[in-house]
């Protein structure tokens, strides 16, 4: 059960509260409670399909950012066998908002990359939010170089609400880091499949999501700014970042009918945040089964298939 309730889930926070005070009371009086406890556990299951089946653009951009949802060091864990982080840029500094290193998918020897968020005060502000700096992408891309040279497929977990807008990281290259980390993502000779885990945004994400296969967590979103941003500059008041979340199509269903995301990774009931382990496996499963359609193709295959892809966006309409 999370400990943190979105707006829209207050009717469940209720519900799941109930169950607490209920079995609270029965431990400390000796009552059976089972009956009443799977009764409002079978209500709690049928109030988050409903909630569930019917979200926002705007919740979903929510459940994107829910504090308690899976982020890329969760998926490393879990997926990659003996992972060895490899840091810096060689040029400037480590920046902790890209973790990556070398490893082992499922048997399959890879290299590994993400966007770290953090999951409270003090590591969300080590890895500055997942809000890579110049240096972060210019370790990104010494990596994918790296991956390159020895024949690794390279896996890429995406999860930003963008790039570090600060005026250091404008001064150190912000643009040009971002620009060669997708032209290093797209001159690549080996496999590259990324997944965006929860948000997705901007060029901050496409530098690693540049991919042959992009696959989105079922309520992740990916988009060119972020909704407050959208917002901001439409309606000259972040207020409306409801309406921009609606205008900018960013969720997974909107993006596979565009031809920008190619797989939906379903999640638990509920979100991620819910069942992070069922979450993690079920992404697992999924890029397993991308990387084994793009095993026999070689490196000019694996370029024009890069460049098809990306030339046809926009050409789908929803």
């Amino acid at each position: 059960m999370p400990t943190t309730f979105l707006d829209f889930e207050k009717p469940i926070a209720d519900l799941e509260g109930a169950i607490m005070e209920l079995r609270h009371r029965g431990d400390g009086e000796g009552v059976d409670i089972a009956e009443e406890v799977s009764r409002l556990q079978a209500k709690v299951e049928r109030q988050i399909k409903t909630t569930y089946a019917k979200l926002t653009p705007w919740q979903r951009v929510q459940v994107a950012r829910h504090p308690e949802r899976p982020h890329a060091l969760k998926y490393v864990d879990s997926l990659i066998e003996t992972f060895t982080p490899l840091a810096g840029d060689r040029a400037f500094a480590e920046d902790a908002a890209i973790v990556g290193g070398l490893g082992r998918f499922r048997g399959r020897p890879c290299l590994v990359i993400g966007q770290e968020k953090g999951d409270d005060t003090e590591s969300r502000i080590k890895h500055n939010f997942g809000m890579v700096k110049p240096e972060g992408y210019r370790k990104a891309q010494r990596l994918m170089k790296l991956a390159d040279r020895f024949g690794l497929p390279v896996i890429t977990f995406v999860d930003t609400a963008g790039a570090y807008p600060g005026v250091d990281a404008e001064a150190r290259g912000q643009a040009e880091a971002i620009a060669r980390s997708i032209e290093v993502c797209l001159e690549l000779g080996v496999p590259l499949v990324s997944l965006v885990i929860g948000e997705g945004g901007s060029g901050g994400a496409v530098a690693l999501a540049a991919a042959n296969r992009v696959l989105m967590m079922e309520h992740a979103v990916y988009s060119v700014i972020t909704p407050e941003g959208c917002a901001s500059i439409l309606w000259r008041s972040a207020e409306n970042a409801k309406d921009a979340a609606e205008a900018l199509r960013l969720t997974s269903d909107d993006l596979k009918k565009l031809g920008v995301c190619d797989t939906v990774v379903g999640e638990p009931l509920g979100g991620a945040h819910r069942d992070p382990d069922a979450a993690v496996k079920a992404a697992g499963d999924a890029i397993e089964t991308e990387l084994a359609a793009l095993d026999g193709m070689d490196a000019v295959a694996l370029r024009q298939h890069r460049r098809d892809k990306f030339l046809a966006m926009g050409s789908k309409g929803l």
